[in-house]
C-alpha cells in the first residue's frame, strides 16, 4: 500500500487515539503514535492496546521510536507532552503533514482532586503541541475538546454557536482554553486548527472511568452501581466508529477562513470548531436497561445526589459537520453495547 504522508497521532495507548491510528493506518497512512502511559486508569489495558497495534511492552522505552510487529508503516514513542525539549525534537526530526492530538487529561471529576496534573498535560502540552505545529509547518492540526466545555448551558441541542464562557470543571476550562489557544495560533501564524468537541464516547477498548463501562463491570460481577441524580440525567452517547469517521472526514481538509456559513469558524484565521456527536440523548435509566438486556442480569442499583461538575443532559447540534463534511453517525445505542460486551467478555475471559 502506498504511503500518503506522515501524521503523529497523540494518545495512542488511549481509546479514541488507538482507534483513529488503526484506521489511519488502514488506509495507508505513516503514523507515529505517542503516549505518557500515565496511571489515571489501568495501564494494563493501555499496553493491550498497543500491543493490538504491534507494540512490545518490553521494548518501550521513554523517548525512544519503536516501530509495530504489525506494520511498518506505524511507530510509537512514549513521551509527555509537557517534555518541551523531546517534543519539540520529534517534531523537527519528524516533519509531520498532520498532526492529531488526542491526548490528554481527561475526567471531570478527577480535575477536582488533582487539578495540577490538568495544567502540566492539557496546557503546557498542548503550547508545546501549537509550538511543535507551527515552527515545522504541519499542514493541519486537528484536536480533540470536548463537550464539557458547554457546561450547564439549557438550550438544547448544543451548538457550536453557543456561548461556552462558564464551564464548571477544570477539564472544561482546560479544553476551552485550547480553542482559544489554537484560534491565536491560526490568527497569529497561519497554522490551520480544527477542533472537535466530543460527546460520550464509548465502545470496544473504552475508558473503564466511564458510566457505561463501570455499570457493565459491576452488573456483571453481581455488585451494586451508583446513579448520580436519581437517574435523571441524559448524554448524547457516540459510538467509537462515528468518532473515527469524523475525524478522517475533517483530518484532510484545512478550515476556510474565508467560511461564513460555520458558527465557529474565523474571518481572521484557518480555524474552525465542530461537534462530533450522534445527536441523539439517551436517559441514563435507557442505558442501564440495555446493559441488563444484554447481560441479562438485574442491576442492583444505588441512587446517589448530583456531583460537583456533572451536567444533567448533552445533545450535539452537528448540522455543521453535516453540511460541511457529509458526516452522519448511524450506531444506535443497542448495537453499540452489544458490540462492547462482545469485546468487554472477551478480553476479560469471561
Amino acid at each position: 500500500m502506498q504511503r500518503k504522508g506522515k501524521i503523529l497521532v497523540t494518545g495512542t495507548a488511549g481509546f479514541i487515539g488507538f482507534h483513529v491510528a488503526n484506521r489511519l493506518l488502514s488506509e495507508g497512512h505513516e503514523v507515529v503514535g505517542l503516549d505518557s502511559i500515565n496511571d489515571y486508569y489501568d495501564v494494563n489495558l493501555k499496553y493491550a492496546r498497543l500491543s493490538e497495534a504491534g507494540v512490545d511492552r518490553d521494548k518501550i522505552d521513554y523517548g525512544q521510536l519503536i516501530r509495530s510487529t504489525k506494520n511498518d508503516r506505524y511507530r510509537f514513542v512514549k513521551l509527555n507532552l509537557e517534555d518541551t525539549d523531546q517534543l519539540l525534537s520529534l517534531f523537527s526530526k519528524e516533519k509531520f503533514n498532520h498532526v492529531c492530538h488526542l491526548a490528554a487529561q481527561a475526567g471531570v471529576r478527577y480535575s477536582i482532586e488533582n487539578p495540577y496534573t490538568y495544567i502540566e498535560s492539557n496546557i503546557v502540552g498542548f503550547i508545546n503541541i501549537l509550538e511543535g505545529c507551527r515552527h515545522d509547518q504541519v499542514k493541519h492540526l486537528v484536536y480533540a475538546s470536548s463537550s464539557s466545555v458547554y457546561g450547564l448551558n439549557k438550550k438544547m441541542p448544543l451548538s457550536t454557536e453557543d456561548a461556552v464562557d462558564h464551564p464548571i470543571s477544570l477539564y472544561a476550562a482546560t479544553k476551552r482554553s485550547n480553542e482559544l489557544m489554537a484560534h491565536s495560533y491560526s490568527h497569529l501564524y497561519g497554522l490551520p486548527t480544527t477542533g472537535l468537541r466530543f460527546f460520550t464516547v464509548y465502545g470496544p477498548w473504552g475508558r473503564p472511568d466511564m458510566a457505561y463501562y463501570i455499570f457493565t463491570k459491576r452488573i456483571s460481577e453481581g455488585d451494586s452501581i451508583d446513579v448520580y441524580n436519581q437517574g435523571k440525567m441524559a448524554r448524547d452517547f457516540t459510538y467509537i466508529d462515528d468518532i473515527v469517521d469524523g475525524v478522517m472526514r475533517v483530518m484532510f481538509t484545512e478550515p476556510d477562513s474565508t467560511n461564513e456559513e460555520s458558527p465557529a469558524s474565523s474571518p481572521t484565521a484557518k480555524f474552525e470548531v465542530y461537534n462530533i456527536g450522534n445527536s441523539q440523548t439517551v436517559q441514563l435509566g435507557d442505558l442501564i436497561d440495555t446493559i441488563e438486556k444484554e447481560i441479562n442480569i438485574k442491576a442492583k442499583i444505588n441512587y446517589r445526589p448530583l456531583q460537583p461538575g456533572d451536567v444533567l443532559k448533552t445533545h450535539s447540534d452537528i448540522s455543521p459537520l453535516m453540511d460541511s463534511f457529509g458526516y452522519k453517525p448511524g450506531t444506535p445505542i443497542e448495537k453499540g453495547i452489544k458490540n462492547f460486551v462482545i469485546w468487554y467478555r472477551q478480553y476479560y475471559g469471561i
